[in-house]
């Protein structure tokens, strides 16, 4: 990704662009055949050499094109002709978005087999589910990864629909009018590129279109922080449900040599921040004067290579944590049993509820049982099988039908189902 965003990688793309330019004028025969051969042999740019010149002139595309020249000789006059700037850059920039895109979709598929893996090996895996931090009922670990896996694949959609938003060129001079150029150059640049062409434009694309490329990066990004903060909270040490792998010879803390800390997932978590930051910038451009101005540029030429290389390592780096993360099935028994059957309050509500007590008693008298654990810790069965109210209702089997966890999970498969997995 790095070297998709590099100079010479943006440059030999804009030098791409200008020689189908170029080819698109000589079937029309506005340009010479025998000055295209030139120009084709002979068109060589270096960035080193165009910064030299830019340095001087001030303006990046005049200085690619007199480095241009230098390589081309007298026929580079019919270079960049009826061009302005932004359709060789803003025509370059969908390319290397696109290709982008399409590491970055390679990346979402690892990732999203690796989570698939997770959730068939640990499909019946029991853990307590928690809502507002606090334990509620039972779940299982292979149904959280499901969740997520389900997550992915729909931002792999959004991300190939941002994908084809775009890949869209425009060669269609300083206004957008054709003006100086044929609408069938832009036809023929573009098909070659592999791009769509702008059914209108100004001067440049219209941005709406980045803000939906960068807006779906950080919504990728969004669930990469999404999966990483639940690994956090199960990683502390009264919970120690799963735990980020850790290398060996790996340190957590200068002072505390025991640390094993989550830093891959907070390192997800605060570049998560930096995409939808971007993002926001992206839409910031959606507004320009008139038919252009240039208050965009400079912020694309952050945003979106960073954009697309901090997802990419994101997305890299998450793939890894979920390949080897360290999942403790008996530590999360012990939690599914540390508020000593409060989690299965809502199934012995069911229960009375269908042998035909009134909603409000049965809520009531269990809630009542439940402060009490709460409060001083007793057994939640031995409470409930004292209560008047509960007995009146559920005999002995019963009541320790409702306290079995495998009940819960009855539907798993069904979800699993759903999901092709």
């Amino acid at each position: 990704m790095g070297q998709l965003w590099s100079d010479n990688r943006r440059f030999q793309t804009m030098l791409q662009v200008e020689i189908l330019a170029c080819e698109a004028l000589a079937k029309q025969g506005v340009i010479p055949t025998k000055a295209l051969k030139t120009i084709k042999r002979k068109a060589r740019v270096t960035p080193q050499r165009i910064q030299e010149i830019e340095a001087h002139t001030k303006h990046d595309v005049i200085a690619f094109l007199s480095n241009l020249r230098e390589s081309v000789g007298p026929a580079a006059r019919f270079v960049h002709l009826g061009l302005t700037s932004s359709d060789v850059l803003d025509t370059s920039m969908a390319v290397l978005m696109r290709d982008a895109a399409l590491l970055l979709l390679e990346d979402i598929d690892r990732l999203t087999r690796a989570l698939a893996h997770q959730a068939r090996r640990h499909k019946l895996t029991a853990m307590i589910g928690r809502t507002h931090g606090v334990h509620a009922e039972p779940t299982t670990f292979g149904l959280k990864m499901a969740l997520f896996y389900e997550e992915m694949r729909r931002h792999r959609v959004r991300l190939q629909e941002a994908c084809a938003v775009i890949s869209v060129g425009k060669i269609s001079g300083a206004v957008g009018t054709y003006a100086n150029i044929d609408p069938a150059v832009e036809v023929y640049v573009c098909r070659k590129l592999g791009l769509e062409s702008a059914s209108i434009s100004t001067q440049i694309i219209q941005r709406d279109r980045h803000a939906q490329y960068l807006t779906t990066l950080a919504l990728v990004g969004g669930s990469c922080e999404k999966i990483a903060t639940e690994i956090r909270h199960l990683q502390r040490t009264e919970v120690l449900e799963v735990e980020e792998p850790f290398s060996e010879g790996q340190k957590g803390s200068s002072a505390m040599p025991h640390k094993r800390n989550p830093v891959v997932c907070e390192r997800i978590v605060g570049l998560a921040r930096l995409l939808r930051g971007h993002a926001l910038a992206a839409m910031e451009n959606i507004a320009l004067w008139h038919e252009r101005d240039i208050s965009h540029s400079s912020v694309e030429r952050i945003i979106v290579p960073d954009s697309t290389i901090a997802l990419d390592y994101m997305l890299t780096q998450l793939t890894e944590v979920i390949e080897k993360l360290n999942v403790y099935p008996d530590r999360m028994l012990v939690n599914l049993d540390r508020t000593k059957g409060l989690i299965f309050s809502e199934r012995v509500m069911v229960e009375m509820i269908k042998r035909g007590a009134d909603r409000r008693e049965a809520y009531d008298a269990i809630q009542i049982c439940a402060l009490q654990t709460w409060k001083n810790g007793y057994d939640f069965k031995a409470l409930l099988a004292d209560d008047r109210t509960v007995r009146r209702y559920l005999d002995t089997k019963a009541l320790n039908a409702c306290f079995d966890h495998r009940a819960h999970l009855r539907h798993v498969n069904r979800v699993f189902a759903r999901l092709g997995l």
